[in-house]
Order: structure tokens, then C-alpha cells, then sequence
């Protein structure tokens, strides 16, 4: 006669067996746990086990969230998001920037007229891929893209340059060096006579590992981390939402339409007159300074062939809102907030803008774009004095390529020269950047402790 618990546990498995392969089960029986181990965590109501080959993977519909409380829900991880570090606070407060450059800042050069990020900050920049999956370092997030004052962007990376290294603890010297390494490598980008190669100079090592990672990346390495499978759904949980019924009918809609088709069948060698089936769609929590706008992401299968990588794509469906980056006056941009993120996309980041349109969805003006495997941002945590350095140099070059792009020789030449005025004996970065970085981050360091001062006492009263 064997043992009770070996009789249950062969029991539970016998039921799993025949519980078929993808059954939701209510119950899980542990098989036998080996001494001096915890036992497994008590099951709780509403957490669901779906069998996959030898593995069981939880999925907790507990934590998604219905329609009617995604706001309240998204502004809590927004407010949580931004308390890590003052550097997630600058990365997710675009606004508290152009408050200080509204409130009069400091005196900066007025650069020609062109297209700029908006919110040109570390995490804004990375690999992109274009439709031959060619792959490039770009500004990959244009939200706050408009015809604007280039030195905005300048400011802005200096300052999430700034912040990157105050979280890495380095010395306000290397903060120094920093803005001095950013000037070179813009200066170098407007000096090129051939900007087409020059964002593949010397990579430091945090950007050449992200960019080898990129080159080698697939639909598997794509799936596993956005949809955590290799399935053709999406599942519902921490990042994937369930959309209402008038939301599942507008995008559905939304697929019907023949330009939104060709987003899905112009990449990756597949048939433009090729058939498209959305598999599965869901509200995508992803983000920061973005959370709380509408943002889905649908699967589709794309033609009629199987077992091809390239049968399935992930497509990104933002909303696009008012750009609180301020405008060159006498700048003509699209009325519609997504076409002008595709427009500016275009003229930036033309490996990106190349495959974005701008829609409509649910009242509300949204870009579409696939999403690659390639596309990545960089994720610099913590850098050395060394690494810093090239780091400024090298980012500020791919920022400068995308505004020299758009400018004639004769321009390039006149902004170069008005960018390296002012510059103080004791310091080779200009004045006025060196004055406006120092502060706005006493501004956004003072700002941060309020912020998580408020987000304290708004947790303890809950």
C-alpha cells in the first residue's frame, strides 16, 4: 500500500493528463515537495493554470483591469513609476521641462526652424529597423515631435544626461566632461559632409551591445517578450488589458481599411495583396509620460502560408495628443496630432516613419506602426566616468544627424557656428547649456521630492 501523499500526487497528475492540453483548471496539485523547501503558495480565487507541455503557466486575470477603471489604475503606476529615481521622474514629466522654458529659463541660441524629438531623453533613443531590417541607432518615440528650436532638444538630452549620471553617482566633473563630449559630437554631426554614416562612428560599449542584441534579434525573441508566448494571442495580465466591446469593434474596423492593411504586408518580403487576420487585440500598459492615453496592441497573421516567422506581426496602436513641445511660428505642421507624429517620424527617424500612418480610432487620432524585434531602447542604469562620456558624444551625433538631415550646407554651417559662442575659458561646452541644465535639475530634483513626498502620503492614506 503506498503512501497517502504519493497516492494524491499521482492522482493530481493523472487528472492533468487528462485535463487536455490547453483546459483552464481550477485546481493545481502539487506534485511532492522535497524536504527543507516551501511548500507552494496557497492557491486564490480567480488565478487561472492553463497546461502547456510539461509546464503549468499561471496567468492572473486579477491583475488586468476592466475599461471603467483604467485611469484611476494607470495614473497610480504612472505616480509609481515616476518616484524610482529622479531620472524616471524626467523621463516622465516632458511637461515640468517646458514649464521651466515657458517661465522664461535661460537665454539659449535660436537654432533654424526643423523638425525636433520634443522629448529627447535617453530612452528615446535606440535601435530601429527599417523595412529591409536594416538597423540603425534613431530617435524611436516622437510624440512631442514639432517644427521646433533644435537647442530644445539639446537642453533636454543634457539634462537626462545629467540625471543618468547623478543616479550612476558620478562626480559633477564627469556631469562637465558630459556636456562638453554632448557639443563635440553634435558639432561633429552638423560638420559631416556625408551625415549617412555618421551615426556608425565609435559606439560606446552600452550601445554596441544593445545594437548586437538588436541585429539578432526574431519573431521569437519579439514574442516571448512582448506576449510572453509564441501563441497567437495575447494574454491578459499585468501589461494586457481586455478591451470593451466597442473598442474590439473599432479596431476590427480599423483592420478593414486598405492602408492600414499595407502597414502589415509592406515589411519583411510579404505579399502587399497578401490577406491579413487579426488574431487578438488588447489595451497595452506601456509607457510612462504616455500611460493613461489609448494604446492597443493587435496581433495579426498576415497571408496564408504557415509556419513562417514571418506570418504573425505585433502592431502598436498609440493615441497621439497635443504636443506640449512649443512650435516655430511660422512653421506649417499637419492639424491632425498623429499625422504630424508620422510626418515628423519621417523626417527624424526615417527607418521608423517609413512604415507609421496615422489613423483614427474611437473619436481619437491615433499612429500605427508594426513593431520589430529590432526595435529597442537603450537601457542605461549605470555608467562609468569613461563610459559617459562616449555615451554623450555618440548619442548627441545620432541627434545631430537627424537635425543636419534636414538643413542645407549654408545652414549647417550658420547654426555650428552660433552653437559654439559663448563658451567660457574654464569650460568647453557654452555657457548658456552648461547654465540651463544646472537648473532645471535643481528644478526637477526639487519637483521629484515633492512628487514623492505626495505619492507617500497618498499611499499611507490608502
Amino acid at each position: 500500500m503506498q503512501p497517502r501523499r504519493w497516492r494524491d500526487s499521482m492522482v493530481g497528475r493523472f487528472a492533468l493528463r487528462r485535463a487536455g492540453r490547453r483546459q483552464r483548471l481550477e485546481t493545481c496539485v502539487s506534485s511532492r515537495q522535497p524536504r527543507n523547501r516551501p511548500a507552494a503558495a496557497p492557491l486564490t480565487r480567480g488565478a487561472v493554470f492553463l497546461l502547456r507541455g510539461p509546464f503549468i503557466v499561471k496567468r492572473d486575470h486579477r491583475q488586468s483591469a476592466p475599461p471603467q477603471d483604467r485611469q484611476r489604475i494607470l495614473s497610480e503606476r504612472r505616480n509609481l513609476k515616476m518616484a524610482r529615481s529622479a531620472h524616471a521622474y524626467v523621463r516622465g514629466n516632458t511637461g515640468k521641462f517646458y514649464e521651466w522654458l515657458a517661465a522664461g529659463g535661460r537665454a539659449h541660441p535660436q537654432g533654424p526652424p526643423v523638425w525636433i524629438c520634443g522629448d529627447c531623453h535617453l530612452g528615446n533613443l535606440g535601435p530601429v529597423a527599417d523595412a529591409d531590417d536594416n538597423v540603425q541607432i534613431q530617435i524611436r518615440d516622437l510624440d512631442q515631435t514639432v517644427i521646433g528650436n533644435p537647442a530644445h532638444d539639446l537642453i533636454r538630452l543634457g539634462l537626462s544626461l545629467a540625471t543618468a549620471a547623478r543616479g550612476s553617482d558620478l562626480p559633477g566633473v564627469t556631469t562637465a566632461r558630459m556636456l562638453e563630449e554632448m557639443m563635440v559630437g553634435y558639432s561633429d554631426a552638423l560638420a559631416s559632409k556625408d551625415s549617412s554614416d555618421i551615426a556608425t562612428g565609435q559606439r560606446p560599449d552600452s550601445v554596441h551591445l544593445v545594437m548586437r542584441k538588436a541585429v539578432d534579434r526574431t519573431w521569437k525573441h519579439l514574442a516571448r517578450e512582448r506576449i510572453e508566448d509564441l501563441k497567437p494571442t495575447i494574454p491578459l495580465g499585468r501589461r494586457f488589458w481586455p478591451l470593451s466591446k466597442h473598442e474590439k469593434r473599432d479596431v476590427r474596423r480599423l483592420f478593414r481599411t486598405e492602408e492600414v492593411r499595407r502597414v502589415a504586408t509592406c515589411l519583411r518580403s510579404r505579399d502587399d495583396d497578401g490577406d491579413i487576420e487579426l488574431l487578438d487585440a488588447a489595451y497595452w500598459v506601456k509607457g510612462c509620460s504616455s500611460l493613461g492615453r489609448l494604446r492597443i496592441a493587435a496581433l495579426l497573421r498576415v497571408g496564408k502560408k504557415k509556419n513562417k516567422e514571418n506570418e504573425f506581426c505585433l502592431i502598436d496602436i498609440k493615441e497621439a495628443v497635443k504636443a506640449v513641445a512649443p512650435r516655430s511660428a511660422a512653421s506649417k505642421m499637419p492639424r491632425d496630432y498623429a499625422e504630424r507624429v508620422v510626418v515628423g517620424a519621417r523626417h527624424l527617424a526615417p527607418s521608423l516613419g517609413e512604415r507609421m500612418i496615422s489613423g483614427s480610432l474611437a473619436g481619437k487620432a491615433v499612429f500605427i506602426r508594426e513593431l520589430l524585434p529590432q526595435d529597442l531602447k537603450l537601457e542605461i542604469d549605470q555608467l562609468t566616468r569613461e563610459e559617459a562620456t562616449k555615451a554623450a558624444r555618440y548619442l548627441s551625433m545620432v541627434v545631430g544627424k537627424a537635425h543636419a538631415d534636414q538643413m542645407d550646407a549654408a545652414t549647417r554651417r550658420n547654426w555650428r557656428k552660433q552653437l559654439t559662442r559663448n563658451r567660457s575659458k574654464s569650460l568647453d561646452a557654452p555657457s548658456w547649456l552648461w547654465s540651463s541644465v544646472v537648473d532645471l535639475v535643481t528644478v526637477h530634483e526639487a519637483a521629484y521630492l515633492d512628487h514623492c513626498r505626495r505619492y507617500a502620503m497618498n499611499a499611507a492614506r490608502s
